[in-house]
């Protein structure tokens, strides 16, 4: 449950954003996420960056790593980011050598793979647990790729400055994340009002189709790097 301040700041925050605030456009966006089940539209034509879902890491024993594409992509004009969704961060060996593997049949396939991307929903407590897992994994990912994360929106309210340093120090990039179950979460505003607490590059991830307003000083941080759009299909907007 929210504090009342905290909660009176978020419901006037959100009620300043409704008064300006307009569906996403992706005509006025160039990075998007691909996710399995989602169509491609023609905008993509003009993506610079693509996060598209490669396999995911269940939590049900054994832990196994799980294709969610049939095929391997074939994009080689536009800089590919996989995505391996995860569940449980208790990974057993073979799941680091299958994931490298998977990075390696996409650039041999002729694709530009600039980086992986974990998308984990790492509790805000528990940063610095995550951070020892990535920078495991950033030891065995060869040096030739990005290693970036999604991350929550409380973690510039109420993340441990340690877990955030220690984050900072190991991923290129993280992307937050303003919207849940594929809408926008409501009081954006107040959460993004931390972000200078985040020391490391860092994109804001938006929903097609979900409502949007920037918030003041956003673009000034020198931290921010742009926008990430997740697509979706029609039927579901």
């Amino acid at each position: 449950m929210l504090r009342p301040v905290c909660a009176l700041a978020i419901f006037l925050a959100a009620a300043g954003a409704a008064a300006t605030a307009a569906p996403v456009d992706i005509n006025r966006h160039h990075s998007f996420w691909l996710w399995a089940g989602v169509k491609t539209q023609p905008e993509l034509a003009r993506a610079r960056e693509l996060y598209l879902l490669g396999s995911e890491v269940g939590a049900r024993e054994p832990v196994r790593l799980l294709s969610r594409r049939s095929a391997v992509p074939r994009l080689p004009d536009t800089p590919l980011w996989l995505v391996v969704r995860v569940e449980t961060l208790a990974w057993p060996p073979q799941i680091y050598d299958q994931v490298l593997a998977q990075l390696g049949r996409w650039q041999a396939a002729g694709n530009r793979v600039i980086g992986l991307q974990i998308d984990f929903d790492a509790r805000t407590r528990h940063l610095e647990s995550y951070a020892s897992f990535l920078s495991g994994l950033r030891r065995q990912l060869p040096a030739e790729y990005r290693l970036g994360i999604t991350g929550l929106m409380d973690w510039s309210s109420n993340g441990d400055p340690r877990g955030l340093e220690a984050l900072g120090g190991v991923v290129d990039e993280v992307i937050i994340q303003t919207y849940q179950s594929r809408i926008t979460i409501p009081g954006y505003a107040a959460y993004l009002s931390r972000l200078g607490r985040l020391q490391m590059p860092f994109r804001i991830g938006l929903v097609q189709a979900g409502d949007w307003q920037e918030p003041p000083g956003l673009t000034a941080n020198p931290w921010f790097r742009g926008y990430v759009v997740f697509l979706q299909n029609p039927r579901q907007r």
